[in-house]
């Protein structure tokens, strides 16, 4: 008989677990965001500096009155808020500045003294002398918080008059910098693998390029978390570009008969290259409404440790998770399971009819002690094992800042763990939160072995876009180990290169082995593939004379190629969820262009030559910000829930942080 979880943990679940009369977090959320036809034209900058020596001030709080409109100074003292459109259109509004140590600046504004949409107003603060009240810290301490600890209390005030000028939606900013040094002096534990960007192949030497499928878009939330948030570059390693590409919808066809997913090619200009051409490969799966989904057994495993207390971690994770729950039915089960210094169950299999046992269960969690992940996430498994729904979607999913650092926390340990377990139908999704501890490359690894998916969650719009607009998707997988394999045809492909998956990338004879793990494409997915061609005839040289030519090879295919009219076949390989032989699917791409590109082409472009810039490429080409911008703001579309618009945004941004200026023809 087995000792239940919750009396071989009493002190966990003491401190995981608020006292009764603890007041609940209420069930309410951010406002849902303006409608695009509501989005503000007018950008609010300018640089924040020391009055006395001039040096600029960073982390100075931004706020428009009357608004909820909010902003923080980056490392070069600058800022960015976007202006409401009622005030945008205003005679004039009113903005302030705040800092601890500094006085308040008020300031009332003109909109029509903007520029080309842009009002830029520098602002000089006067340093002066101010009493702190005292700070109680509770919880055990990361080594990142004691040396702000250390700093004196004018750091932690300084942090908590940040937090509350945060919009409700948003993850506040601590102050310190990039991974190993910020810019106050601050250390940090992220973590981001290197990536090497894929080199040009030639089409005779390589006629195949195979990777598996990536549907992750965490590397695109954590981008703007560093643009838009901390108002800095993200570090080159954090940027993957086809995580990028892949965050935004695009129009597919869908699957006909019983096939899961479909193919789509598309072919065009590579915009930063003259002569070189774009190929763009898509599969789709088909979106299941929510009350069509199967009975669901999740397993919501919750980083309580005391690297969650700082940043809102904690409360957002809360607020997130509080909005798959309303979506649940009754024919589901929620378990939940926390960590820190050891693990416990604090909420028993419960059906989503009973929402509210579930919602006060979660609003009572506390955050404190060390972390001991491997020890939750084992007990994770083991409660959706006892759990089991045949046919039904079996998942883990874990809310962490990816900082294991007690008990088991060897990466190959926990990979052979996730990897055991999906083999038992308990697939894994992990959503990562906060900064400072952020082990994206980690928590990315896990989900890919898990059968699942990563998503990083900056605020409370791209929790509700992951868990209730992407639900199906973010909780159903459709196929598995889906496998991409395209074959170039060397008369009339010269060279090519695949923009990103860098860490997704398969030998060529992985294809056919249905041994082999590959990634996962959820319920109303798409995934997105771009490649960069170098026709043949093309003058480029950056990637000949690296190989001899081959003294046995005969050229007879090539010729027998040449009639064919087609530029590449493409072939994917899938699994059905519980299954374990491949199926196949194909598709040629001819050579000729076709019809002008679609919308959805020349944005995916601009979203890869914006990652490029971002990870100062050698093979950027031509490519700058303002180039991204005319050619983004061109391919819009419909754009229903502001997605591409706000990508705009995040370019502005990156001209503001690299002293990009405005020019007769725009930003340059």
């Amino acid at each position: 008989m087995q000792t239940p979880i919750t009396l071989l943990f009493p002190a966990l679940v003491a401190l995981a677990v608020a006292a009764p009369h603890a007041p609940p977090i209420h069930d309410t959320e951010a406002p849902p965001p303006e409608a695009p036809e509501s989005r503000a034209t007018l950008m609010l900058t300018g640089q924040v500096t020391d009055s006395a020596s001039g040096r600029p001030l960073p982390n100075v709080v931004i706020t428009i009155d009357g608004t909820e409109a909010t902003a923080l100074t980056g490392e070069l003292g600058r800022y960015l808020v976007r202006v409401p459109a009622r005030l945008a259109a205003a005679e004039e509004f009113t903005f302030r500045a705040t800092y601890i140590g500094y006085g308040q600046i008020v300031r009332s504004v003109r909109p029509a003294d903007q520029a080309d949409g842009v009002l830029t107003v520098d602002l000089q603060l006067v340093a002066r002398a101010v009493q702190l009240e005292g700070v109680v810290v509770t919880g055990t301490a990361t080594t990142a918080e004691r040396r702000e600890l250390a700093a004196g209390p004018s750091r932690a005030a300084a942090d908590a008059a940040r937090g509350r000028a945060i919009e409700s939606h948003s993850i506040a900013a601590p102050p310190h910098g990039p991974p190993v040094r910020g810019p106050g002096g601050g250390f940090e534990r992220e973590q981001y693998a290197r990536i090497v960007d894929n080199d040009f192949r030639t089409a005779v030497d390589a006629p195949l390029s195979t990777f598996s499928v990536d549907v992750d878009r965490a590397s695109y939330s954590n981008i703007r978390r560093f643009l838009m948030r901390e108002n800095r570059l993200p570090p080159i390693d954090a940027v993957q570009i086809e995580e990028m590409v892949n965050y935004f919808p695009y129009r597919y066809d869908l699957p006909r008969g019983d096939d899961p997913v479909a193919v789509t090619t598309e072919l065009g200009e590579a915009p930063w290259a003259s002569g070189h051409r774009l190929l763009r490969v898509g599969v789709a799966s088909r979106a299941v409404a929510t009350e069509a989904l199967p009975p669901s057994n999740l397993v919501f495993l919750i980083d309580v440790s005391g690297s969650m207390q700082s940043g809102l971690k904690l409360d957002l994770v809360k607020r997130s998770l509080r909005l798959l729950v309303n979506e649940l039915r009754p024919q589901d089960r929620v378990s939940m399971v926390v960590y820190a210094g050891a693990a416990g169950l604090v909420l028993e299999p419960t059906s989503g009819a009973r929402k509210a046992t579930i919602l006060e269960a979660l609003d009572r969690l506390e955050a404190g002690g060390s972390t001991a992940g491997g020890e939750g996430l084992r007990l994770a498994y083991d409660v959706a094992r006892r759990n089991f729904v045949e046919g039904g979607n079996n998942r883990v999913i874990l809310a962490t800042d990816g900082d294991f650092n007690v008990g088991e926390s060897s990466d190959a340990a926990m990979t052979r763990l996730v990897e055991r377990r999906r083999e038992e139908g308990t697939f894994l999704t992990i959503l990562g939160f906060g900064r400072g501890n952020l082990q994206s490359t980690k928590m990315q690894e896990m989900a890919q072995n898990g059968n699942g998916n990563y998503a990083y969650i900056d605020g409370l719009p791209e929790a509700r876009k992951v868990l209730v607009g992407e639900m199906g998707g973010t909780i159903l997988t459709v196929a598995k180990d889906v496998k991409v394999q395209v074959e170039f045809n060397p008369s009339q492909v010269r060279a090519y290169r695949l923009l990103g998956y860098e860490n997704r990338l398969l030998d060529d004879e992985d294809f056919n082995d249905d041994r082999k793990d590959a990634g996962e494409i959820g319920a109303g997915h798409t995934v997105t593939a771009l490649y960069e061609i170098v026709p043949v005839g093309s003058p480029s040289t950056e990637f000949g004379g690296r190989v001899d030519p081959l003294r046995y090879r005969t050229p007879d295919p090539i010729v027998r190629s040449a009639s064919s009219g087609e530029l590449a076949f493409v072939k994917v390989r899938y699994k059905d969820p519980d299954g374990h032989v491949s199926r196949l699917l194909t598709e040629p791409v001819s050579a000729a262009s076709g019809k002008w590109p679609s919308d959805d082409l020349r944005f995916a472009s601009a979203v890869a030559g914006f990652g490029m810039l971002l990870r100062q490429s050698e093979h950027r080409g031509s490519v700058h910000a303002g180039q991204i911008l005319d050619l983004a703001g061109s391919a819009i579309g419909k754009d229903a829930e502001g997605y591409r618009r706000e990508f705009l945004e995040l370019v502005r941004m990156y001209q503001l942080l690299t002293d990009g200026e405005w020019t007769d023809t725009g930003w340059r």
